[in-house]
């Protein structure tokens, strides 16, 4: 980011939703019949023999009257006949054993307790899964709005909580090139020296921090000197304002491309280290948090020179699934505008 600099860039949006329909249960139907048999004639004195079965829905009754009942009256033939009309009770159903909640799977209490994000992911099946399981609800455990996790989702619509927030392991990034501020995250400022040696090794020159960590007060000072210089509107669209910016996360860095001397940060895209940044950053952890052409989704002019560490496992998931901002990933609203 630029001093006074930018703050954020662009993201995109599209959410799948499955549906799924229950066929109606079906009623059995019961039938009835009553069969009747006609008694032969019987011997001298032989009255009428009247038979008669009723079959009313579940019950069946059979009543024989006769003087000298003939002795072929099947009465088992009856009773089944009777069972086989009673309505058959509904099918026993059995309910699928719910899925073990994504935050309740072993070790993932112990890793979060542990402040270790990554293995907390890979405990619940890797950030795919988690990302289903934050969109549907199934992952109360990863909070969006944690400033300690490296998930955390900030934007013109989420500041942070409390705005304040100071992360508690910042450190410098041993080995880089540093202008102004310097200061990472311990994990993200390890990954990032590794970033940068993997650059120079790839022939792809010399990357150099010239932003990393802002404090509240920071932020607050860089945006006050766009509005004088910009207007409010247009400070808006370069600049976040305190308590919204990503730097004071301690996972954000503002970089530029050094051969020799260090070249404009405007024209970081262009350059061999821009190019390279951004089809390898994923690798270690980053990300190009605004991206050209998302500025509906974050709000933000692009920054090719802003990347924001989330860690290999989401990275490598977020860059996977071609995702090009993090409301998108999360399935997140878009903040192109702060709440006020």
């Amino acid at each position: 980011m630029r001093l006074p600099g930018p703050r954020h860039a662009p993201g995109a949006r599209h959410r799948a939703r499955e549906t799924v329909d229950a066929a109606p249960a079906a009623h059995p139907a019961a039938h009835h019949a009553a069969p009747t048999r006609r008694p032969g004639a019987l011997a001298a004195g032989a009255g009428a023999l009247g038979v008669a079965v009723l079959l009313a829905g579940a019950a069946a009754a059979l009543t024989a009257a006769t003087i000298g009942a003939p002795p072929d009256v099947d009465r088992a033939a009856a009773a089944r006949l009777a069972a086989a009309s009673r309505p058959s009770p509904p099918p026993l159903v059995s309910s699928p054993t719910p899925a073990v909640a994504a935050c309740e799977l072993p070790g993932v209490v112990e890793a979060l307790s542990a402040g270790d994000d990554e293995a907390a992911l890979i405990a619940m099946g890797g950030a795919a899964a988690v990302r289903e399981a934050v969109i549907t609800g199934g992952a109360p455990c990863i909070d969006l709005a944690d400033p300690t996790r490296l998930w955390v989702v900030v934007d013109k619509l989420r500041p942070y909580e409390p705005l304040g927030h100071e992360p508690a392991d910042l450190t410098r990034v041993d080995g880089v090139r540093v202008f102004n501020e310097g200061l990472l995250r311990a994990e993200a400022a390890a990954a990032f020296a590794e970033l940068v040696a993997a650059a120079q090794e790839a022939g792809a020159g010399q990357i150099a921090i010239t932003s990393g960590y802002r404090s509240f007060d920071d932020q607050a000072t860089q945006h006050a000197r766009w509005v004088a210089a910009e207007g409010a509107d247009s400070a808006d669209e370069v600049s976040a304002r305190p308590g919204y910016s990503e730097h004071q996360s301690g996972l954000a860095v503002d970089v530029v491309a050094c051969d020799g001397a260090c070249g404009d940060i405007a024209r970081f895209a262009s350059t061999r280290q821009g190019r390279w940044l951004a089809e390898n950053s994923w690798r270690h952890g980053f990300i190009v948090r605004y991206e050209q052409g998302q500025a509906g989704t974050t709000g933000y002019s692009p920054e090719p020179w802003h990347i924001r560490y989330l860690g290999v496992v989401l990275a490598a998931a977020y860059h996977g699934g071609g995702f090009h901002t993090l409301e998108d990933f999360w399935g997140l609203p878009a903040a192109p505008d702060y709440g006020d």
